[in-house]
């Protein structure tokens, strides 16, 4: 069964750095069958990280093909992936394009682990855009069955683990051309 990510905005009051409240409302992604699986989980995980009420404002399907935790990162990027295939039939070549969230630090890493997940890819394709996703944390399902424990605790040790190096922060959106095409081998 393949994944179905749902994207859940909650409102809650958060203690910052100096100490000050302040009310925020941050995107979390959920791994769900429905909405209300989706409503179910993202309380009940919200309740383990905020002691004070929240409330969830807005739940809706997020555009996410995949998802890839990397080792040593703390932000989340969203990669715009076009596959390129030749239709024999118009003789044309077609575009379709799929969304991966990827963990990185900075825009730069982000683009090299997108290149690493799509190593084994047949086809042609492109990377025309990677931006910072404003996602704060992923939730994936995990049903308890034999084999699935030791796949969660690997995807929570990749997510949860820091950056070991403090490197200057690269925010923006960085652009690639359009034309260039990487071929897997």
């Amino acid at each position: 069964m393949s994944a179905m990510w749902y994207e859940c905005k909650v409102k809650y009051r958060k203690t910052d750095d100096i100490g000050t409240q302040k009310v925020t409302t941050e995107p979390y992604l959920v791994d769900a069958i429905s909405y209300t699986e989706a409503e179910s989980r993202i309380n009940e995980e919200m309740k383990a990280y905020v002691s004070e009420e929240f409330k969830i404002t807005n739940i809706k399907v997020a555009n996410y093909a995949e998802i890839h935790p990397f080792e040593n990162a703390d932000r989340w990027f969203k990669s715009k992936i076009y596959l390129m295939a030749y239709d024999e039939e118009s003789g044309k070549e077609r575009k379709t394009n799929m969304y991966l969230l990827v963990q990185a630090n900075d825009v730069k890493e982000a683009f090299d682990n997108t290149i690493s997940v799509m190593k084994g890819t047949m086809g042609d394709y492109t990377i025309p855009a990677i931006s910072e996703s404003p996602i704060m944390d992923v939730f994936p399902y995990f049903s308890g069955e034999e084999g699935e424990l030791e796949q969660m605790e690997k995807f929570n040790t990749l997510k949860a683990s820091k950056p070991e190096n403090n490197r200057a922060e690269i925010e923006g959106t960085m652009e690639f051309e359009a034309e260039v095409v990487v071929e897997s081998y």
